[in-house]
């Protein structure tokens, strides 16, 4: 009997990586989903990677210098790359890292690489801030905070939207009105927490929810945990 065909209306959302700090496991995990929900079409929600040596925010001295958290992002990204060869990636905060830092230091656009260079992204993985699909907004969440971020940002939008960024409130909310029901969800992250590109939040209350998303045919949302 011949294997069911991936469904390109079956959108799985790998969330924040912060790569090369993410949780071990992850990127499997990922894989698993997507063969088992037959996901024919692959968004990475943003933050691929972290670059928490160039930190706006204090950075932790026991960890790497910008040049060697590239050199171990690039070796995790290859396994990546290998992975999921064709991807629609939104841009995140720590995506952007790199043209903030470029600002503050009072230099155009033309002194630094695009993202997509610096990072040597494969020609079938898309960089966007934001994707439409099946009437879907993926975007990352830059600016929306708080559990109910996700459903903010499909009142925003007026349309059903999945969000990242708020790592530790992963959740689906819908909202109907009589002309139409929108749903959003925040797929949350794929980080190690116990890394020290983390220790900010070592006293947070509420902490990540490594896990990712499926939107089935723009119109049913399912979140998937990563058992840890």
């Amino acid at each position: 009997m011949a294997k069911a065909k991936y469904d390109k209306k079956n959108v799985l959302v790998i969330a924040d990586t912060h790569l090369p700090f993410e949780q071990e496991g992850y990127l499997d995990f990922c894989l698993e989903i997507k063969k088992k929900e037959k996901c024919g079409t692959i968004v990475h929600i943003g933050d691929l990677v972290d670059n928490h040596s160039i930190s706006y925010h204090e950075t932790d001295p026991d960890l790497w210098s910008p040049a060697r958290e590239m050199e171990e992002t690039d070796k995790i990204l290859q396994k990546w790359f290998k992975a999921f060869p064709e991807l629609k990636l939104t841009r995140g905060n720590h995506d952007c890292l790199v043209d903030r830092k470029g600002k503050t230091a009072g230099l155009p656009k033309r002194c630094f690489r695009p993202y997509r260079e610096i990072w040597n992204l494969p020609n079938k993985w898309e960089d966007a801030f934001d994707f439409e699909i099946d009437k879907v907004i993926y975007q990352h969440g830059t600016g929306l905070s708080g559990k109910l971020a996700h459903l903010n940002a499909a009142i925003s939008n007026r349309t059903s939207t999945v969000i990242g960024h708020c790592h530790s409130f992963a959740g689906i909310a819908f909202t109907a009105s009589p002309r139409d029901c929108i749903f959003g969800m925040n797929v949350g992250c794929g980080i190690n927490n116990k890394e020290l590109a983390f220790a900010y939040g070592k006293d947070f209350p509420h902490k990540p929810i490594v896990s990712c998303g499926v939107v089935y045919n723009g119109e049913n949302p399912r979140l998937f945990r990563m058992p840890l």
